[in-house]
């Protein structure tokens, strides 16, 4: 199964779920364009949904590295949520966990960014 991405809103907040597997090639191509796309049209509240993400690699990563940061220079917040399984692991061995704000709860993710 390759990668499903459903974009959603609560509020301001955009929610960009991730369902799948993203890694190297049209999954990383397709994950990246559609984030540029939310920061380009002024999107300043992004949630990135990991629950459902079953694999992640470095080019993926790198991609969600990358619009954290363009977000933060633009005086937006990216947040991730629920990374689960070998995504967490991963995340974690890298010290992202500690880097980009994560939460276990959806509900409170989305107040967190008032």
């Amino acid at each position: 199964m390759g990668l499903q991405l459903l974009v959603r809103r609560s509020g301001d907040v955009v929610i960009l779920d991730l369902l799948g597997r993203a890694t190297i090639g049209s999954t990383t191509d397709r994950l990246n364009a559609q984030l540029r796309e939310l920061i380009d049209s002024g999107a300043t509240k992004i949630l990135v949904n990991l629950t459902d993400l079953a694999q992640v690699d470095s080019s993926s990563i790198s991609t969600i590295v990358r619009a954290y940061v363009t977000v933060r220079r633009s005086g937006g917040a990216l947040k991730l949520l629920s990374p689960r399984g070998n995504v967490k692991l991963a995340l974690g061995m890298l010290h992202l966990l500690d880097a980009i704000p994560t939460a276990e709860d959806e509900l409170l993710a989305v107040a967190s960014f008032r």
